[in-house]
């Protein structure tokens, strides 16, 4: 069972890398392919409560923690 927190921490590691983007992909390969419905979810309500924020990389969409 993926609970939100999960995926904050595993976009961000506060001490190590505050500012680190994690692609979808990397999202649903380190929770697996059978949880992608389940990441997209979680992932709406956080960026609808702004502590992720939608953005870009190489190429593909990806999130940032914003909010500590």
């Amino acid at each position: 069972m993926i609970k939100k927190i999960d995926i904050l921490n595993f976009i961000t590691d506060s001490r190590k890398a505050p500012n680190d983007i994690k692609t979808h992909s990397q999202l649903v390969s380190h929770f697996g392919t059978e949880n992608e419905g389940v990441i997209t979810t979680m992932l709406q309500d956080q960026l609808a409560q702004r502590l992720v924020k939608l953005t870009e990389k190489n190429g593909e969409k990806a999130y940032q923690v914003i909010a500590r």
